[in-house]
């Protein structure tokens, strides 16, 4: 079985400067931007970032389980009854897909490059 840990918290934003501005006012956090729309951050106990763009946010924070594995974890998961929602996709640092339990959560796997 691939090595799984949740390893990364995406957050949806309607504004990356107004979401920056609130989170690094409230807790210290610094940001990295990748593009207009996407601001990582990872001074907050695990790495995480702020997704802005309406074709690829999620509707609720998305929770990043890493996998040194990927394939083999999509199998595992279409095997316990999980749907893919987003296929393997390559990312700055590595690749990643969506999917969803039988409650409906979407969650994400990635691994590192």
């Amino acid at each position: 079985m691939p090595i799984l840990k949740i390893a990364y918290l995406e957050l949806p934003a309607q504004d990356i400067p107004a979401s920056k501005a609130f989170y690094a006012n409230l807790f210290g956090w610094t940001f990295t931007d990748y593009g207009p729309t996407y601001a990582a951050f990872s001074e907050s106990g695990t790495e995480g970032g702020l997704n802005a763009d309406p074709a690829e946010r999620t509707a609720a924070p998305l929770a990043v389980i890493e996998s040194s594995d990927l394939e083999a974890t999509e199998q595992a998961i279409l095997a316990a009854g999980g749907k893919i929602t987003l296929p393997i996709f390559s990312f700055p640092g590595g690749r990643r897909f969506h999917f969803t339990d039988p409650a409906g959560n979407e969650l994400a796997i990635m691994q590192r490059a």
